[in-house]
C-alpha cells in the first residue's frame, strides 16, 4: 500500500507538471493540457492538438520518459496488490480449512462481539483449540486481523454447526447479541448433541430459564455477574483481588485449577493423607466435586478419592503442573 501511494502520487506530479507546462508554453487550454500530457504518457498516438515548437517537444520527451516509467510502476504496484491479496487470502482459507478438518476436542464459540473476543482470548491463553462462528463483515475483518480460526456462517444452522465439527467438539458457547438467536443456536446443537456442554450467553435476566430449557448446560448473564462483582469489591475487596490474582492473573505465581482424577490413576482409592498431594506438591485442596455431583468444601484429611473426582487445587503454577501430569 505505501508503494502504491507513492507511485499515485508521482503519477500526480507528472499529470501535473505536463498540464502546467502545455499550457504556459504551447499557450493551450487546460483541457487540451489535460489530453495532450494523457495520451503522452499512455503512447496510444493519437494526432496532437496543435504543433509543438521545440520547447514544447523537449516538454513531451520528458514525459514520455518520466510518465511511462511512473505509469508502469503504479499499474504493477496494483497488480501486485490485487494479485497478492488475493492468493493470500485464498491460501489462507485452504490453510484455515485443513486446520478445521483436523480440530478435536474443541470449543465452538458462536458470536465474536464484546463477550465472545474476550472468551477467544481467554482460550488462546490457555492454549485451548476453538473455532468461531460469525457473519457480520465488520467481525469477520476483526477475526481476519486478530487472526483467529472461524468460519464466516450462520451459527443458527445445522450445517454451519456441522461444518464446524460439533460432531468432534467438546463443547459450545453461544454469545451472539440476541437471546433470541441465543436460544436457538442453544435448541439446533442439543439437537445434534444430546451429551454436549453448551454455554450460554443471556443478555437479560428473564431468558435464563428460556435457555435451559432449550438445553443449555450452563447460563451466564455478563450484566448481572458484573454487578455482583462490582458489589463484592465494596464489600470484600481484598477476596476478590486474591481471586483475580489466583484465577487470572497469577502474578504472585499462584494459580487455582481442576484437576479430573481419571481412571487408573494411582490417586483412586487413597485418602487424602495416602496421597501426599500437599506433602509431595505443596497444593491446598480447596474443593472435592464427586462424579455424582456434590461438592465437598475443605474436605477432610480421610476423604477418598474416586475416578472421575474434579480436584480443586491451589499452588504453585510449577507444582501445579506436574501434579497435572501425574493424576
Amino acid at each position: 500500500m505505501r508503494n502504491l501511494k507513492i507511485s499515485f502520487i508521482l503519477l500526480t506530479s507528472t499529470i501535473t507538471f505536463g498540464v502546467l507546462g502545455y499550457h504556459f508554453i504551447e499557450d493551450m487550454t487546460y483541457f487540451e493540457s489535460l489530453y495532450m500530457t494523457l495520451i503522452t504518457i499512455s503512447t496510444v498516438g493519437f494526432q496532437e492538438v496543435k504543433p509543438l515548437g521545440t520547447y514544447g517537444r523537449i516538454l513531451t520527451m520528458i514525459i514520455i520518459i518520466t510518465g511511462i516509467a511512473i505509469l508502469s510502476y503504479t499499474i504493477g504496484n496494483f497488480i501486485k496488490l490485487f494479485v497478492e491479496g488475493e492468493i493470500g487470502r485464498a491460501l489462507g482459507r485452504i490453510k484455515q480449512g485443513k486446520r478445521i478438518s483436523m480440530l478435536k476436542n474443541h470449543f465452538i464459540i458462536c458470536g465474536y462481539g464484546r463477550i465472545g473476543s474476550l472468551i477467544c482470548k481467554e482460550l488462546a491463553a490457555h492454549g485451548k483449540d476453538f473455532l468461531v462462528l460469525e457473519n457480520s463483515p465488520p467481525l469477520i475483518e476483526k477475526l481476519e486481523k486478530d487472526r483467529m480460526l472461524f468460519l464466516p456462517v450462520d451459527a443458527t444452522s445445522d450445517d454451519a454447526l456441522l461444518g464446524a465439527g460439533i460432531m468432534d467438539a467438546c463443547g459450545l458457547v453461544t454469545a451472539v447479541g440476541s437471546d433470541a438467536d441465543n436460544v436457538f443456536i442453544t435448541l439446533t446443537a442439543r439437537g445434534l448433541r444430546s451429551d454436549m456442554f453448551i454455554l450460554a450467553r443471556a443478555s437479560d435476566e428473564k431468558n435464563e430459564s428460556k435457555l435451559r430449557m432449550a438445553g443449555a448446560t450452563r447460563v451466564v448473564s455478563p450484566y448481572l455477574i458484573g454487578g455482583k462483582r462490582m458489589a463484592q469489591i465494596l464489600i470484600r475487596p481484598t477476596v476478590v483481588d486474591f481471586i483475580d490474582v489466583a484465577v487470572m492473573e497469577g502474578n504472585i505465581g499462584l494459580q487455582m485449577e481442576e484437576i479430573k482424577v481419571k481412571d487408573g490413576s494411582n490417586l483412586v482409592g487413597k485418602n487424602l493423607v495416602e496421597s501426599n498431594l500437599r506433602k509431595d506438591y505443596g497444593v491446598i485442596i480447596v474443593l472435592i466435586k464427586k462424579s455424582s455431583g456434590e461438592m465437598i468444601f475443605n474436605p477432610q484429611p480421610a476423604e477418598v478419592l474416586s475416578a472421575r473426582d474434579v480436584l480443586v487445587l491451589l499452588g504453585k503454577k510449577d507444582d501445579m503442573k506436574r501434579l497435572s501430569e501425574i493424576i
